[in-house]
C-alpha cells in the first residue's frame, strides 16, 4: 500500500471507533449510586458556601484596611 492509502485506513478506522465510543450508552445509575451523587453535591454546596463567606471576609478586611490608609499619588501611606 501507499503512504497515503495507509493514512486514509488508518484516518477510517479511528474515526468508525469514536463514533462507535461516542454512540456507546452508560447504563442507568443505581439508587446506591445516585445517593452518593447527592451526598457530594451537598459537600460541595456547603464548602462552596464556607468559600463564599471566606471571600466575604477577607474582602470586608480589604476595604477597612483601606479606609484607614489613603495612599497619595506618589505613593506615599498617610493614615486616617
Amino acid at each position: 500500500m501507499s503512504a497515503t492509502k495507509t493514512s486514509m485506513a488508518v484516518a477510517a478506522l479511528v474515526t468508525g471507533l469514536a463514533v462507535g465510543m461516542a454512540s456507546a450508552k452508560l447504563p442507568a445509575p443505581t439508587e446506591e449510586q445516585k445517593a452518593k451523587a447527592a451526598e457530594a453535591k451537598a459537600k460541595a454546596g456547603e464548602a462552596a458556601k464556607k468559600q463564599a463567606e471566606a471571600l466575604g471576609k477577607a474582602q470586608d478586611r480589604a476595604v477597612e484596611r483601606y479606609k484607614k490608609v489613603q495612599v497619595t499619588k506618589t505613593g506615599a501611606a498617610v493614615k486616617k
